[in-house]
């Protein structure tokens, strides 16, 4: 009689099903990958509909990315510089 005892493969098979049920949960709640976003007007529209940007701040940082001109940067990326930069504001480069 072997009562409560489970041989070597049932506790194979219990932890492969263990697994899979962990996978299967970690796959619906994680937060889905998003594709590297490179432009900026993007990013402020996204964080003003959140509410991380008051109107005030969304409006100032628009104007500022209005000024500013994109030029070609390594590995396909875009740089951004100040064509009038304000004494102590630096050209950034991402």
């Amino acid at each position: 009689m072997a009562g409560w005892a489970l041989g070597t493969d049932a506790w194979i098979w219990m932890g492969v099903w263990a697994l899979l049920v962990v996978l299967a949960v970690w796959l619906l709640v994680r937060e889905p990958r998003r594709a590297h976003r490179d432009d900026p007007s993007e990013i402020l529209r996204d964080r003003f509909a959140r509410g991380d940007l008051s109107e005030e701040e969304f409006r100032r940082a628009t104007a500022a990315l209005d000024e500013e001109i994109p030029v070609a940067g390594a590995k396909g990326r875009r740089h951004y510089v100040a064509h009038h930069a304000q004494p102590g504001q630096e050209a950034r480069h991402d």
